[in-house]
């Protein structure tokens, strides 16, 4: 190995080490106790070295944001099964949607901290652009089988995005424990309503 390629790889080396240490202090202490600062303490490097791989806090978190929704389209991915009916498809959409709230609440509540992203956010981002598509589908797929051609596909979309952040915010992160990981029958309630208000 080069000299040029081991120095790739220490840098790259220290930037997971900033990523894994960044992960650990706001998974036991929240976002709001990030700082670069107690990032360089913590792994044993300068301030500087730390602002040569992330230019400020918001860099890091914005790693994190981005990172939040390529999870979140995998997991839609994973339990969303595209032979069911779109009805089907849908609820499966909202209890991923539940769970992912559930497996990674710090990255939620980023990602979410300031409400739904808006289409200027969605559109400067792939991974949310992906997640905001594979919602738009099964959207426009129930829409083309109800036959209604009234209704508003983005006015759906975010209306369904609302439901799901705002039981979430509700009913999982202000909860104290986690016991119950369940989506619940308030979140059942409100999607088979969205989905009523579209086939039926």
């Amino acid at each position: 190995m080069g000299l040029t390629e081991r120095r790739l790889r220490q840098q790259e080396e220290l930037k997971q080490q900033i990523i894994s240490c960044s992960r650990e202090i706001v998974e036991n202490e929240g976002w709001n106790a990030l700082s670069i600062r107690k990032i360089a303490d913590a792994i044993e490097y300068s301030v500087p070295v730390i602002y040569k791989h992330f230019e400020n806090k918001e860099a890091i978190s914005t790693f994190f944001v981005q990172e939040g929704f390529q999870n979140l389209h995998k997991e839609l991915e994973e339990q969303i099964d595209d032979s069911k009916e779109v009805s089907e498809k849908l609820g499966q959409l909202a209890k991923a949607y539940w769970l992912f709230a559930v497996k990674y609440p710090k990255h939620y509540e980023i990602m979410f901290g300031l409400g739904i992203p808006t289409c200027e956010k969605t559109n400067e981002s792939e991974n949310i652009k992906k997640v905001s598509n594979k919602m738009l589908g099964l959207i426009e797929e129930a829409i083309a089988l109800s036959g209604k051609t009234h209704i508003d596909k983005y006015l759906k979309l975010k209306t369904l995005w609302s439901i799901l952040h705002g039981i979430v915010a509700i009913e999982l992160l202000s909860l104290n424990s986690r016991d119950n990981i369940c989506p619940s029958e308030v979140l059942k309630d409100a999607i088979d309503g969205y989905i009523k208000s579209i086939l039926v």
